[in-house]
């Protein structure tokens, strides 16, 4: 695929425990600027998610944000994105986040990180999608992630074309040449008789 026109990134609505976290959001958000590729990420002002904001508009890049109402009323949604989707429920705001994007990457953050994270790379098994999912890493903080799905692999649960399908590291370049080389999986999970015990 040619480069992504609008990255999904999900990440911390904390900047973490160590500067290092930041820094990456920072840098990443400033390449995306850089490349003319829209930020789309979940809207909020705090943490890595504003870092990460700031920095693509800093660099006279676009910032998409969805958000739920409830936490615009929390006060905790960037007041000077480029557009900002407000929806009633998380599950619209992961919808709506999917239909402006054509990547998507996990920068270090928490439950709502894995969870919006991984429900792109089922959709991708599923053959419900055929984007890029990578997860940009800092400070080895996905290595422990990285090692359980080799062993999802090993013990059978996931094929090793899945999980090859999914890049990790911490190089922004590398991230990128492999984001405009990605052709997508063409193995979706089905149910077959072989993996049905009689």
């Amino acid at each position: 695929m040619p480069q992504p026109t609008a990255i999904c990134v999900y990440c911390g609505s904390r900047s973490g425990g160590d500067a290092a976290y930041a820094g990456q959001a920072r840098a990443f958000g400033t390449e995306m600027a850089r490349r003319n590729i829209a930020l789309v990420y979940g809207g909020g002002k705090v943490g890595l998610m504003g870092t990460l904001a700031d920095a693509v508009l800093a660099g006279g890049g676009k910032a998409v944000g969805v958000i739920p109402r409830q936490l615009v009323e929390r006060e905790v949604a960037h007041p000077g994105l480029t557009e900002l989707h407000v929806v009633e429920t998380m599950h619209q705001r992961k919808t709506r986040m999917y239909e402006l994007s054509d990547a998507f990457v996990a920068l270090p953050g928490g439950f709502g990180t894995m969870d919006e994270m991984f429900e792109m790379l089922t959709w991708a098994q599923l053959g419900l999608h055929r984007y890029p999912c990578a997860f940009l890493d800092v400070r080895g903080y996905y290595a422990s992630l990285h090692a359980m799905m080799t062993h999802m692999v090993d013990e059978g649960f996931v094929k090793s074309r899945q999980r090859d399908s999914i890049w990790f590291g911490d190089d922004m370049e590398q991230l990128f040449r492999w984001m405009e080389n990605y052709e997508g999986s063409h193995t979706p999970k089905w149910i077959d008789s072989s993996s049905v015990e009689a």
